[in-house]
């Protein structure tokens, strides 16, 4: 059997691509590690009731915390992630704001 040799390239870029796949994610996550994390006193996380701690919120239902909201953009089990209504800003897992939304 004799393979042509665009089939043989498509091949050898799979694998390099399979290989090199965990080292191009790397630096993603390591950014969004490197947020700075939201304080309460910023003008959006005041307007949307933010607290580092969703415990301490009298409006939070149990169980509602940033880790699990549809907008946290954080890595499961990670202390804190990025937030598609704070970008640039990284809050807490165990977080709360006025727009929580159960993850699906």
């Amino acid at each position: 059997m004799r393979f042509d040799e665009s089939r043989r390239q498509l091949l050898r870029n799979v694998a390099l691509g399979t290989l090199l796949l965990p080292i191009a994610a790397a630096p993603l996550s390591a950014a969004a590690a490197d947020l700075p994390l939201l304080t309460p006193d910023d003008p959006t996380a005041k307007a949307l009731k933010y607290t580092a701690d969703a415990g301490k919120s009298t409006d939070a239902k149990p169980g509602s915390k940033c880790a699990t909201c549809a907008l946290y953009q954080g890595a499961a089990g990670s202390a804190q992630g990025g937030c598609l209504l704070f970008p640039g800003k990284a809050v807490k897992a165990g977080g709360w704001c006025s727009s929580w939304t159960l993850k699906k």
